[in-house]
């Protein structure tokens, strides 16, 4: 804590600064990084938190035309008009199911393919390899459904082969029972490469020490992963667990009406494609409001709580 000495009598006595005066040679010391923050401090500003704000309109009866502060006001009456549809529980159900899939199948893809690349010896190969996993990530989602199509369609190679091999033909863009295996595989192909990044930087905090010490003790390739590198890595897999539940009500909307039709729209109604189609075309904007705040409240919710779960199961959790 930086003082000032001020004299009383003979005694010297530490002055000190106020928290301001503190803040202000904070300020003078380290001008340019506080200047580089700036960008940052204004897209938050902009983008996150005045947008907030809009949250007003799904307790109101909004018009574009009145603006958010002469709209009638509602209060939860959009709010019981949801949970008094009859098919409320179809669009939660789809959502959570389709959550529920990606956190079992996607979530931990990335960790595996982490693991197997953390294995490879070959520095060129690796590169390599990496390089080709991260592609897909660039990719646009309509390109990813142009490409779904072309493979799996009626006149795509795998609905052949599989008609071929089966003796019966395959309808994987229509049946809803493969609907949501369909949009995870995306997602899967999709997005694994990308994620390996931030557990492979994970790997690198490794003390390669502990690996040569397992191996003089016996230790062979899949016990070092189990008893070395996997507690090395899980308190990065407990927080990007507890970021996910913080989207787990969100399924993209983009993809899901891409894939849709009306074969498969039983299974491909979520939240999302709600808010979407109510908002968006039909233009209800203070329903899909109050709709996406209730998201916005389990979301909340989940991720206290599983940050919770993890403070009791002893790690550090996000907080």
């Amino acid at each position: 804590m930086t003082t000032k000495t001020v004299t009383n009598g003979t005694n010297p006595v530490p002055k000190k600064h106020s928290y301001w005066s503190k803040l202000g040679m904070d300020l003078i010391k380290n001008k340019w990084l506080y200047i580089m923050l700036i960008p940052g401090v204004i897209y938050f500003l902009v983008f996150k938190y005045l947008p907030m704000w809009g949250v007003i309109i799904g307790f109101e009866d909004y018009s574009p035309f009145l603006g958010p502060f002469k709209s009638a006001w509602k209060g939860l009456y959009w709010f019981q008009k949801f949970f008094s549809t009859k098919k409320w529980i179809d669009y939660l159900s789809n959502t959570l199911i389709l959550s529920f899939m990606s956190i079992v199948f996607t979530f931990p893809a990335p960790i595996i393919l982490a693991l197997m690349l953390n294995e490879v010896r070959s520095m060129r190969y690796k590169k390599l390899t990496q390089t080709l996993l991260y592609m897909p990530h660039f990719i646009s989602i309509v390109i990813v459904v142009s490409i779904t199509y072309v493979i799996f369609g009626t006149d795509g190679i795998i609905y052949k082969l599989t008609a071929q091999m089966l003796g019966h033909k395959v309808d994987f863009l229509g049946d809803p029972g493969i609907f949501r295996w369909m949009i995870v595989g995306q997602s899967i192909w999709k997005e694994t490469g990308w994620g390996t990044i931030i557990f492979l930087a994970a790997l690198t905090n490794v003390d390669t020490q502990l690996y040569e010490a397992a191996m003089i003790d016996g230790a062979n390739r899949m016990q070092r992963l189990w008893h070395i590198t996997l507690p090395a890595i899980r308190s990065t897999i407990v927080l990007m667990l507890i970021l996910r539940m913080g989207s787990v009500l969100d399924t993209g909307y983009e993809h899901l009406i891409l894939m849709s039709n009306a074969m498969n729209r039983s299974v491909s109604q979520t939240l999302d494609v709600f808010v979407y189609q109510n908002g968006i075309v039909n233009g209800q904007l203070s329903y899909t409001t109050a709709v996406g705040l209730m998201k916005s409240l389990v979301s909340l919710i989940l991720v206290i709580t599983s940050n919770k779960i993890a403070h009791a199961l002893g790690e550090e959790g996000l907080y």
